[in-house]
């Protein structure tokens, strides 16, 4: 954790304060109130004493980001210095700008900030803690990496040559991640064709409808199909 200059964790009040820390950070844009502290702490149930140890928290994170960083009077709202880099606002904002690329059809836009996102989601989000705010800060990042995958395959998929094998690999990733989502397998299959393999490309198309139709009962979408279309004409 880096504010400023200056690496922050250390000076942190063990696990209980990079989590309190790590908190304000997220809904830093809003305040806290001593009962969310509270909960985000101990969520299950607080211990006697919570609100004192949250006071000794509080007193200690402050020394660390300093004293007029964090609010008092029982509200609380953590204000870093600007230009600080949160890495979920960047993934976020690297997957918007990768996906607009994308669909702009601008491939070489695309592929930094796809890359971006996918590596800043994969470090991931206090894997060790299960608070409920946690978790949905996790499925926040899990999304993100299964859109940023996404769009590096599309990204290199367009620019194609030496990335081809690339667009292969990471389709492949996307389609053993979420097995039913169609757009991985269309990648894949054109990655596969591109690279002159339009029978594994056509066997794609096999093992999507197979699984479709026996898992859900349904065919493949119209696209997919109107891609076998294509493949078929090839052979």
């Amino acid at each position: 954790m880096r504010l400023g200059d200056r690496r922050v964790e250390g000076l942190l009040p063990g696990r209980q304060g990079r989590v309190l820390f790590v908190f304000l950070v997220v809904n830093r844009m809003q305040d806290s109130t001593t009962d969310q502290l509270v909960d985000a702490l101990w969520p299950n149930e607080a211990p006697a004493g919570a609100e004192t140890t949250l006071r000794a928290l509080v007193s200690k994170i402050r020394r660390a980001v300093g004293s007029d960083a964090l609010g008092r009077g029982g509200r609380y709202r953590l204000e870093l210095p600007n230009g600080t880099r949160v890495d979920l606002e960047s993934a976020l904002d690297a997957v918007h700008r990768a996906e607009s690329a994308v669909q702009a059809q601008d491939w070489r836009r695309a592929w930094g900030p796809s890359q971006v996102a996918l590596f800043t989601a994969r470090r991931g989000f206090l894997p060790e803690e299960e608070a409920p705010w946690v978790l949905e800060q996790q499925r926040t990042l899990a999304e993100v990496e299964l859109r940023a995958l996404e769009c590096y395959a599309a990204a290199s998929l367009g620019i194609g040559g030496i990335e081809l094998p690339a667009a292969e690999r990471t389709a492949r990733k996307l389609v053993q991640r979420e097995p039913f989502r169609e757009s991985g397998y269309r990648i894949l299959m054109r990655a596969l064709a591109e690279g002159g393999n339009v029978a594994a490309a056509l066997q794609t198309y096999d093992k999507l409808s197979g699984l479709l139709r026996e898992e859900l009962g349904v065919s493949p979408s119209p696209p997919t199909q109107e891609l076998h279309a294509q493949l078929l004409k090839m052979t």
